[in-house]
């Protein structure tokens, strides 16, 4: 019942956002990263925030969730309420960097740290080492989930099928809580989008993805692999776009719309045809996680799976 309760919350949340927003006339302005044509509210992440801390207190007070994962997702108010100013007056990068940093570093303090890094062929385990790691990969994740956010439905998408698929494989009230918080603003999300998520959103997004992969690594060393394939979609494209504009010395502080997801607009595919289209490979990768006997054949799968579907896109946009 609480469940239905909160993504009726978030739908209803996001209707009102997107009225006051539209009635105030803080619309999302075109610019050259944009892949929309018309300015467009971009709070819709508030009403994600908001139902999802309601439910993790429900589930705090109510021992559903462990209280490390708890006080650990906690600190993504932090970045909430900064990500939220600058979607309204445009903060400075080293601000927003500080901001990542603190939530970084309070997410690790309340985890315990990051235990281990299941490497394959041998574990590390000098805690200075996977600290620092998890703290550059917590930080690497809230912005790159930020820089996917770009078209109408994807990043909803994305959150959406990570919950449910952790879901199934972990269990976890908090998954279902995550689900209904996107679900309701998702609705409003889909193509054409009434409304955006803002950083307000995607960014806390990208921080609960790092957080879960920490806490379900510290519990068993090969959940890292797992999450790692699981999240592939956007941290593979992200990463690889990266060095590919490094490779051709371009300006990385630049805004572009380079990313795989981007270019098959560019290609002529409609914003909802594309979010298919990755939850078609999002499917692949939870089927590889799922039947595979070992993660350590799953993850080779995943990454041939996912430079296939790159090399497809460049054939339909090449990537320059």
């Amino acid at each position: 019942m609480i469940y239905i309760i909160l993504l009726i919350i978030s739908f209803s949340l996001t209707y009102f956002i997107k009225n006051y927003y539209i009635k105030h006339a803080l619309l999302e302005e075109i610019n050259e990263r944009s892949s929309h044509t018309v300015p467009t509210p971009h709070g819709g992440g508030i009403a994600i925030i908001l139902v999802w801390f309601s439910g993790l207190f429900y589930l705090h007070f109510t021992n559903e969730i462990d209280s490390s994962l708890f006080y650990a997702l906690l600190v993504g108010i932090i970045i909430s309420v900064v990500s939220f100013f600058d979607d309204l007056y445009e903060l400075s990068p080293k601000l927003r960097l500080i901001a990542q940093a603190i939530v970084a570093f309070g997410g690790l303090y309340f985890l315990g740290g990051f235990e281990q890094l299941n490497l394959f062929f041998f574990t590390l385990e000098n805690q200075i080492l996977t600290n620092i790691f998890a703290f550059f990969m917590i930080i690497w994740f809230i912005n790159l989930y930020n820089f996917l956010d770009g078209i109408d439905g994807y990043a909803g998408s994305e959150a959406l099928f990570l919950s449910i698929a952790a879901f199934i494989l972990f269990g976890g009230a908090h998954f279902l809580v995550l689900a209904v918080a996107v679900l309701g603003f998702l609705v409003w999300n889909w193509h054409r989008a009434k409304i955006f998520m803002g950083d307000v959103g995607s960014t806390l997004l990208g921080y609960n993805v790092a957080i879960f992969t920490i806490y379900y690594a510290n519990q068993v060393s090969t959940n890292f692999w797992i999450w790692i394939i699981l999240f592939g979609l956007f941290w593979f494209d992200a990463t690889l776009t990266l060095f590919r504009r490094y490779k051709n010395k371009e300006k990385l502080s630049q805004a572009h719309k380079k990313h795989a997801y981007q270019r098959l607009v560019q290609s002529g595919l409609s914003h909802d045809k594309v979010v298919l289209f990755s939850l078609g490979v999002n499917a692949m990768l939870f089927i590889m996680v799922y039947f595979a006997p070992s993660v350590f054949i799953a993850l080779p799968l995943s990454l041939i799976v996912m430079y296939g579907c790159v090399k497809f896109i460049d054939t339909k946009k090449g990537f320059s």
